[in-house]
């Protein structure tokens, strides 16, 4: 009897350190913006978007500059964990004059949007759902063309949400993860935490707070049957998501619908700074924005 109680006793502690650990570990900063696209001269309005919780995400609306008779492409630009919308403004400042559209927004959590607790790539993504139900209630909006470049849990997020959502007719991902439970491993093997028990049931306490399996919702398991064009893009030098994540992204998609850019002598944020990044992504863009008017 008295070794049960204990058994029962250390059980109790460990799942408490778990859940300390989890919240602790993965407790995202929440810091306001400090720069604009009007540092551009890009004119933009904030606008502030309802969630499905009675939340309000804070973000940008670019229109596209000079739009012609028909409406043009839109693209909602996702940060990663911990960052903001000013994460994105390297994105702006390259795509507006290319005739897009642009959304950017803070995420539930982050930046100057409400606070929701603690983030989870599954909340990522429903806020990128609640960004495109904003956008295709705005004036000159083809709800048939929009598109969604995201970075690091931001990328992972979106394919999660072209998953769910069959408006997004194109991702463009930087740095994303395929399975939220191996990177959880990867950052708790790095502080030399064994995976068993602690991070055994830090990532079961996670996935019942969340209420959904991370095989259910792992970018990799997903990506079979998005119908949405995906262009991986991953740093070969990513020492935060290793390269490995994006090769296995790749091998998991339709050949037919995904691309794959490893990118040589970049990491995880720095992918921007190679001379081909730009035209890669500009191509891969009107190429889907393309095949999906036809």
């Amino acid at each position: 009897m008295i070794y049960g109680y204990g058994l029962l006793l250390l059980v109790l502690i460990l799942v408490g350190l778990a859940v300390f650990i989890s919240s602790v570990a993965y407790r995202n900063p929440q810091k306001p913006h400090r720069r604009t696209p009007a540092e551009y001269d890009i004119p933009f309005t904030e606008v502030y978007i309802p969630t499905n919780n009675q939340r309000h995400l804070y973000g940008w609306w670019i229109p596209a500059q000079n739009p012609g008779s028909e409406p043009p492409p839109t693209l909602v630009l996702v940060h990663g964990w911990g960052r903001n919308v000013a994460r994105m403004l390297g994105f702006i400042r390259e795509l507006h004059p290319q005739g897009y559209n642009l959304l950017a927004f803070d995420a539930r959590s982050h930046g100057s949007s409400d606070y929701d607790g603690t983030a989870t790539m599954v909340k990522f993504a429903e806020d990128i759902c609640a960004a495109i139900d904003y956008l295709v209630l705005l004036p000159n909006i083809d709800p048939e063309q929009i598109g969604v470049i995201g970075l690091s849990i931001g990328g992972s997020s979106a394919i999660y949400a072209a998953s769910l959502d069959s408006r997004i007719k194109c991702v463009v991902t930087m740095g994303a993860f395929a399975h939220p439970g191996d990177i959880i491993r990867i950052e708790f093997k790095k502080r030399h935490i064994p995976y068993f028990p602690l991070v055994w049931l830090m990532i079961l306490y996670i996935q019942l707070r969340i209420g959904k399996s991370f095989n259910k919702i792992a970018p990799e398991n997903v990506i079979p049957n998005i119908p949405a064009r995906i262009f991986i893009i991953h740093g070969e030098d990513d020492l935060i998501v290793p390269l490995e994540h994006g090769q296995r992204l790749y091998a998991a998609g339709d050949p037919r619908r995904v691309r794959f850019w490893q990118v040589p002598g970049k990491g995880h944020s720095d992918c921007p700074d190679h001379p081909e990044f730009w035209q890669k992504v500009s191509a891969f863009l009107e190429e889907a924005f393309e095949m999906e008017e036809e």
